[in-house]
């Protein structure tokens, strides 16, 4: 069962309202990829909470959303009962598990609950269903210092908010909330065969209330090719408070290998429930910035891990290369 949830109806790519100086960015990824040709992809995530029919932002449908909208209309009250805590439904990806015991007990390492860094947070969307916290995204540099990164099936959809080191409960988030503006991603893109290969999307965010960009306030990690199947990774995400009560960003230093099968990478470390779809993982990670190199994230094959019993232990990522590259440079020129 996929980590996330909703995703736009699949379209051609769309165009980035903001247009300058790519170029140079652009080319110098192009170089680092050496035109590899993109591997298989995929990931996973549960089922979102949804806020009640009427509570809605109540905008023309062509009215412009910032993020002083996005961020009067979610409110500390609206985003916890936006997502609320339910009881385990099952053993699927995005509810947790009992554990085994005598000598199946032997478990990889689990991730372990933090405050967070700046350039990963929570997706909030309030359009269609009404759903929110339904996925993760980090902050990856570009031109135009505005650009995240998530799964493919987290596409957020309009109305939507980025909240970069999000806080369950707090009056004012630590980097603010900011109104995601246009996404990119594949038509084709899914969480079987193929087309999981392609799970990975782009999304563009308005400045803030005073005029600044996301990646000015937040830092930016740099988009890199996947440098092979077996690599040292820490990986951000934040669980739906619906399969961990806790509602705080959890993180894991693990090493990723090769899903058997496909192009894809995979890492073993419990505690990536639902709500962790598009999770970076970073190389190179940086205590003192909070920042890396992205080489993969959580999605790809049926939404980014297994199904069945203890599926939060185990992660699957896209093989980041050529497809993801010509991605990139599609969001982010004019």
């Amino acid at each position: 069962m996929a980590r996330h949830a909703r995703r736009r109806t699949p379209g051609p790519l769309r165009t980035p309202l903001l247009t300058r100086g790519g170029k140079a960015v652009t080319t110098a990824l192009g170089m680092a990829f050496c035109l590899a040709a993109a591997p298989a992809v995929h990931a996973a995530e549960s089922a979102r909470g949804s806020a009640a029919a009427g509570d809605r932002p109540t905008r023309a449908p062509d009215a412009p959303w910032t993020s002083r909208d996005a961020a009067a209309y979610w409110t500390p009250e609206r985003m916890a009962a936006a997502a609320p805590a339910a009881k385990a439904t099952g053993a699927s990806k995005s509810s947790p598990a009992a554990r085994p015991s005598g000598a199946a007990a032997r478990l990889p390492a689990t991730a372990r609950h933090f405050d967070g860094i700046p350039t990963v947070g929570v997706l909030f969307s309030v359009d269609g269903d009404a759903r929110a916290h339904h996925c993760t995204a980090s902050v990856v540099h570009s031109p135009h210092r505005n650009l995240i990164l998530t799964a493919g099936h987290c596409n957020p959809g309009d109305r939507a908010a980025f909240v970069p080191q999000y806080r369950s409960g707090a009056q004012t988030q630590p980097h603010g909330v900011w109104a995601i503006d246009e996404s990119f991603a594949y038509p084709d893109r899914g969480t079987t065969g193929d087309k999981s290969d392609l799970d990975f999307a782009f999304a563009t965010v308005e400045a803030d209330a005073d005029g600044r960009a996301l990646e000015d306030v937040t830092g930016g990690n740099i988009l890199a090719p996947t440098p092979g199947y077996t690599n040292d990774v820490t990986v951000v995400g934040y669980p739906n408070v619906r399969n961990d009560p806790e509602d705080r960003a959890v993180r894991c230093a693990t090493q990723t290998s090769r899903l058997a099968g496909t192009d894809q990478l995979r890492m073993e470390c419990g505690g990536f429930y639902g709500g962790t779809s598009g999770s970076p993982w970073l190389t190179g990670f940086d205590e003192r910035t909070g920042t890396g190199r992205i080489i993969g994230l959580i999605g790809g094959l049926n939404g980014g891990g297994p199904k069945g019993p203890n599926s939060d232990r185990v992660s699957y990522s896209p093989y980041f290369g050529a497809k993801i590259l010509s991605l990139y440079a599609r969001a982010t020129k004019a």
